[in-house]
């Protein structure tokens, strides 16, 4: 018995198409949303599942013992420094101790991944039009916003996941990390929320996720504050924070206190922020005109100012803002070093058991022995390595963010090379770079006298900065090349490699990876400038960067402007 299927009769002139349900729509948005994110989304929470998954062995090589742990703990609640960059002191087991460590720097990538996306799915769609387009179907205005915050459960529950895998895989019991889990994507979406709301109110992606980004820096560091502010209780090894912790997203993920009381009550503060304020974006968009912010655009200049005349002048101003936002967070990381390298010096002098700290530190500084505060500084300084790399990479993105949108076209139609065209952008890159670096070592070596140190101290900052440009150059480098051959892999491949390769670099040593994987990571061939210094890694990078940067030039004649 055979069966046909009745043609599909095109419909008469005047009769009404048949439109897709809401649902149906729905359904359609988050699958778009899926494939655009899927790449990005992998590599963060890999990232995010791998940092849970060793910080357990990690710790327990370092402070195997009860007795090693019970010192770091003391020291942590008596040095109010080592509070804000790591966490709450819940107790000295081994679980407690990796969430102590682990936490704030997790719940600090899962705010930062759920900005991005919020970001992403929201201003950015305005900006490029294409959500625009899509209010002009029957998804209206409101279900592109549905569909964003749906996706955002869904990656979120995804990342609880991930991170308690990782815990579990670490060898740490399964319901407390089912509990560190929730902390951190409890946090996340908190911050999604945030991302989400500061889009409606800025007019451009790059002003919402600059702003989108500090706060998420802001949380942590007032957590931060209220964890050195804190009151120890029980036996000297719990900690009970002050009130600026309860004014963070972060802060209330502390609060779970996993492996020792896994209170699941603060997840409560987290979703219910995130309730009110998606709330208020539903009634903000609802009033707005697409495409425009609450807060207008300052108006502009009448005239271009002289610099405005050539390509550099051009990709300088597009792009000063966020090499601005780099400068500022490695001026930070410096004054972090400076200050608290004597510091840590002291405290480890007066508590022998603590030589794990030494070891701990040296690895992610990428080895070598020394006085313990140069240590400390080269390791920071692989961490505003990260940061100059990170501009790097931006500033090749950038590139690539012209030529999608068709304004690399436009400008191609003055009398203008591609090559010079490719090269301004790169020339913006490698200032970049020198400036975030720059910062951190005046800010370091300033930080570092003041708080006593010896003026020599300068030139181990200095020192250290330096070490670091040549791994910055080498993404620079390597990225451009990828963009003139693959132009849409350009920010997949930029930000998996940086988010590796400073993976397995920095930390690849405290958790024992074997070498050969280590030195896949151009950070664990910077030089390390503590004893005996070897130049010969950067040497080899600053010669991979000036033959990928040449291919780069040879080969932008030869392709078309791929845009979209």
């Amino acid at each position: 018995m055979t069966t046909t299927t009745a043609p599909v009769r095109p419909a008469r002139t005047g009769e009404a198409i048949p439109r897709p349900g809401a649902g149906t729509t729905l359904l359609v948005l988050m699958r778009q949303r899926l494939r655009r994110d899927r790449w990005q989304l992998l590599i963060w929470l890999v990232c995010i599942a791998l940092l849970a998954l060793f910080s357990a062995s990690a710790i327990d090589q370092t402070y195997g013992d009860a007795t090693g742990r019970l010192q770091l703990i003391r020291l942590a609640i008596a040095d109010p420094t080592i509070l804000v960059l790591r966490g709450l002191p819940q107790g000295t087991s081994l679980p407690a101790v990796t969430f102590f460590e682990i936490y704030t720097f997790l719940a600090l990538l899962a705010g930062l991944m759920n900005t991005f996306l919020a970001v992403r799915h929201s201003r950015a769609e305005e900006e490029s039009g294409r959500a625009e387009l899509v209010g002009s179907t029957p998804a209206a205005r409101l279900l592109p916003t549905t569909a964003t915050v749906l996706h955002a459960v869904l990656v979120n529950i995804v990342l609880a996941v991930a991170t308690a895998v990782g815990f579990i895989g670490g060898g740490l019991p399964a319901y407390g990390s089912l509990v560190a889990g929730a902390a951190t994507a409890g946090a996340g979406f908190a911050f999604f929320a945030v991302g989400l709301l500061l889009a409606q109110l800025l007019s451009t992606s790059r002003g919402a996720n600059g702003f989108a980004a500090a706060v998420v820096v802001l949380a942590y560091v007032v957590r931060g504050i209220g964890d050195a502010m804190g009151t120890p209780f029980g036996d000297g090894t719990h900690l009970r924070s002050a009130w600026p912790t309860w004014l963070s997203p972060i802060g209330w993920g502390e609060q779970f206190a996993p492996y020792t009381a896994d209170d699941w009550r603060p997840l409560l503060l987290q979703l219910g922020l995130a309730a009110v304020l998606i709330a208020a974006v539903y009634g903000l968009q609802s009033v707005r005109d697409t495409g425009a912010g609450l807060i207008p655009e300052r108006a502009g200049r009448a005239n271009a100012r002289p610099n405005l005349g050539g390509i550099f002048g051009l990709a300088w101003r597009l792009q000063w803002p966020t090499v601005l936002g780099w400068t500022v967070g490695g001026a930070l990381g410096g004054l972090l070093a400076g200050a608290l390298g004597n510091l840590i010096n002291s405290s480890i002098a007066e508590n022998p058991a603590l030589s794990g700290i030494r070891l701990a530190i040296g690895r992610i500084g990428g080895g070598g022995s020394g006085p313990l505060a140069q240590l400390f500084i080269s390791a920071i300084f692989s961490i505003i390595g990260v940061l100059a790399a990170a501009c790097a990479v931006q500033a090749v993105i950038r590139l690539r963010q012209e030529e999608a949108s068709g304004a690399a076209e436009l400008v191609m139609s003055a009398p203008l090379t591609r090559t010079r065209w490719l090269f301004s952008y790169v020339a913006v890159g490698v200032i970049a770079v020198l400036a975030v670096l720059l910062a951190g070592a005046v800010a370091s070596g300033l930080s570092a006298v003041a708080a006593g140190e010896d003026v020599s101290t300068i030139g181990d900052s200095f020192s250290a900065a330096a070490a670091q440009v040549p791994v910055a150059l080498v993404y620079l480098g390597v990225l451009t090349l990828v963009f003139v051959l693959v132009p849409s892999w350009t920010a997949p491949v930029g930000w998996a490699a940086l988010g590796l390769g400073a993976f397995i670099g920095i930390f690849g040593g405290l958790i024992k990876l074997p070498e050969g994987v280590r030195h896949l990571s151009p950070f664990a061939d910077a030089p390390v400038v503590v004893g005996d210094v070897d130049w010969t890694g950067g040497y080899w990078m600053l010669g991979i960067t000036v033959v990928a940067l040449a291919g780069a030039a040879v080969l932008i004649r030869r392709r078309d402007f791929a845009i979209g």
